[in-house]
């Protein structure tokens, strides 16, 4: 299953994400190293985001990118 990277940018509204596909890797050593390059190239912006996928395919990349997660419980020593 390939690696693939993706730069994401929020839309109006935070449930729908602008996804554009990037580029695919099989190694997940090169996969790291190019989406480490793209974050240190990034400018200062809160609207754009670059993650990185393991999935069977381009649809299955998108779908797990798209599901809204809950987020975190914290522990009482992490407050």
């Amino acid at each position: 299953m390939p690696y693939y990277i993706y730069q994401i940018e929020q839309s109006v509204t935070e449930i729908v994400k602008n996804l554009s596909l990037v580029t695919e890797y099989e190694d997940y050593k090169d996969a790291k190293v190019a989406i480490r390059n793209l974050r240190a190239r990034q400018q200062k912006r809160e609207d754009l985001q670059w993650k990185m996928v393991f999935a069977d395919s381009e649809l299955e990349a998108e779908e797990l990118l798209q599901e809204k997660r809950e987020a975190p419980i914290l522990m009482e020593w992490e407050k």
